[in-house]
């Protein structure tokens, strides 16, 4: 029962499985479609993709040189508006300072505090500038009040020597000091009940008492509320953007968030602001990129920060980028009409020209290519038509060229059966005839009737090496019964390679050679020995003999037709055997010689292994195998 289950579930396995390769095949022959085949479509997509690729980047290289523009304006306005509320605090301190000096210098210096009191001086110098001024005040080096305005009681409790600014004021005698934000505590207000924040201006002053100088501290405690309002002003006026002011250490003195900032929600990056010189700096902070603008209030080392976040100049670009998107579609869209009206001008006289081609293509003999169009396709098409009758002139001269070429190659293979060789032979064979020898006779008349089929070979070029290794048997055991056994003969050969296919006649030339200019004349001392074997995909034939070798000066010529080659004797059957190698195989096969002069010589055949069949014997004989 379940031999049918497992049958049906291979089948069924099988059925899917053509199903899939049926879908693949579907979606293979779908995507050829698709893809372009025709010059106008090629032409077409191309002129789109350049163009819209070169849009695209002219339009992203102008978004971003505008964004670059925008941006370096608004650090520009940055600076500038940065620049004119710095001008601002320092106008205002600058009036403060001149208040002090008006008050020490005209006033103070001039003072006996022994016989005179201060409170009408002090008194009208404040009325005259009580809307940037919250109180002066003079105090002695020990704390006590000298004089104040507007008259106002001490605070039992507030010690005076403790104050930040006083001490500061005798740290530094000659400077003038500016304090951080803080409520005034030192006077007891009955008319106002309100806390006053002010910024302390401070300095150690020079006390007359009846011609004895004594030091104290003079206090002017600027209204906090006219810094706030100018820096309000800025940041009412720069939605996108805000300014707040610290102390060159980083003590905050005005922050828009200061109140947040205080009961730890909002945080800001004051350490880092104070150690920026003046100018443009790009940092992150909170994980926030945002542009810093940086200038110094003179003389009082404040920092003025302007912060912009940079998502807020990209929330202004944001319908610029739409603008931008707007007009490269339209621009994109007008660009592809007219390609396609390009296209189709330029591509019209190449397609009846095409047209033309298949029809002659067809057998059309009355079907002329078509010349017309634009003078580039019109002279194609004439060139092409005599292009076309010069082929058919040039096929003609080719045939006749390769019957020639190949009686030449015939006349050449059998020129390699030397007469003097075949005369010398018979008389040998006239020799041993008259001398009785008949075996012998009849030895070599075999020998010979071999040697002559292997050459003949029906007519054919290629033959299998076995029959080629035939031959060059026959033909050293006749030079073997001629020379008397003047030297060895040794065959090393893989039965292997038998069974593959060779050019005819290229063993022969290379034993001949090794015979008379190798070991001819060694008195019985010569040995030549035939190797064969495979390497891979390749056949290799060696002719080593011991002989007197090839001088290393003439070794390069031989396989060339140099004049510095010696051309006697079989020279030119190593040239005629290299050059019909290649010309079947290919210029990576053919001959290789070594040689040592008294060492011998070693001549290397290399073949392709190819099998002997006749289908492959054909095609070599047609030419058409070439293994490069």
């Amino acid at each position: 029962m379940e031999t049918p289950t497992i049958l049906a579930m291979f089948s069924k396995n099988n059925s899917e499985h053509r199903h899939l390769n049926t879908n693949r095949d579907y979606l293979k022959k779908y995507l050829l479609k698709l893809y372009p085949r025709t010059i106008q479509s090629i032409i077409l997509i191309s002129f789109t993709l350049v163009s819209s690729v070169c849009m695209l980047f002219l339009g992203m290289s102008m978004y971003q040189r505008f964004e670059g523009r925008s941006r370096q304006m608004m650090t520009d306005n940055s600076l500038l508006m940065l620049s004119r509320t710095t001008d601002s605090i320092e106008d205002y301190l600058r009036r403060m300072r001149r208040i002090s000096d008006a008050m020490y210098y005209d006033i103070i210096k001039d003072m006996d505090f022994e016989s005179e009191d201060l409170s009408s001086e002090i008194n009208l110098l404040y009325e005259a500038n009580k809307d940037n001024l919250v109180s002066f005040a003079l105090f002695a080096s020990n704390g006590d009040l000298i004089s104040a305005a507007p008259i106002a009681l001490q605070k039992e409790m507030a010690n005076v020597t403790e104050q930040n600014w006083f001490t500061t004021a005798f740290n530094k005698m000659e400077n003038l000091h500016f304090s951080t934000p803080h409520v005034q505590n030192l006077f007891m207000d009955e008319t106002d009940y309100r806390y006053h924040w002010v910024i302390s201006l401070s300095r150690a002053v020079d006390l007359n008492y009846g011609g004895k100088p004594r030091m104290g501290v003079l206090l002017v405690d600027m209204n906090y509320e006219t810094i706030q309002q100018m820096l309000e002003g800025v940041n009412q006026a720069n939605s996108s953007q805000y300014v707040y002011l610290i102390t060159g250490n980083g003590q905050l003195i005005y922050h828009p968030k200061a109140e947040q900032i205080s009961l730890g929600i909002h945080d800001e990056n004051f350490a880092q602001a104070a150690g920026y010189d003046d100018g443009v700096y790009e940092e992150s902070f909170e994980g926030e990129k945002r542009i810093v603008v940086v200038d110094t209030v003179s003389y009082t080392g404040w920092k003025l920060v302007s912060v912009t976040p940079v998502r807020n100049f990209y929330l202004g670009m944001k319908s610029t980028r739409y603008f931008v998107i707007l007009v490269a579609a339209l621009t994109g869209l007008a660009m592809i009409i007219m390609n396609q009206l390009v296209t189709w001008r330029v591509t019209e006289p190449l397609l009846k020209l095409n047209e033309s081609i298949k029809n002659m293509e067809a057998g059309n003999s009355d079907s002329a290519i078509y010349i017309g169009g634009t003078y580039e396709v019109e002279h194609l098409g004439k060139t092409l038509q005599r292009s076309l009758d010069e082929i058919n002139r040039l096929m003609k001269d080719i045939v006749i060229e390769q019957e020639e070429k190949r009686k030449s190659e015939l006349d050449a293979l059998q020129s390699q059966i030397n007469p003097h060789f075949l005369y010398n032979t018979l008389d040998s064979i006239v020799w041993m005839i008259e001398g009785e020898h008949y075996e012998e006779a009849v030895f070599m008349i075999t020998q010979l009737a071999s040697l002559f089929r292997v050459s003949l070979s029906k007519g054919r070029t290629i033959i299998p090496i076995e029959d080629e290794l035939r031959h060059a048997e026959n033909y050293m055991n006749i030079q073997k019964v001629r020379f008397k056994n003047a030297f060895v003969m040794n065959y090393e050969i893989d039965p292997e390679i038998k069974g593959f296919l060779t050019v005819k006649l290229i063993v022969q030339p290379i034993l001949e050679n090794a015979i008379y200019y190798g070991v001819k004349n060694m008195d019985e001392d010569g040995e030549i020995t035939l190797k064969g074997y495979r390497k891979d995909d390749d056949i290799f034939i060696e002719v080593i003999d011991n002989g007197y070798g090839i001088p290393s000066e003439k070794l390069p010529y031989l396989l060339t037709e140099d004049k510095r080659a010696s051309k006697n004797g079989s020279g030119v059957g190593l040239i005629n055997v290299h050059k019909r190698i290649q010309l079947r195989f290919g210029d990576s096969y053919g001959l290789h010689i070594e040689s040592e002069p008294d060492e011998g010589t070693k001549v290397t055949i290399h073949l392709p292994a190819i099998p002997a069949t006749e289908e492959n014997r054909e095609m070599l004989e047609k030419g058409g195998l070439r293994y490069e």
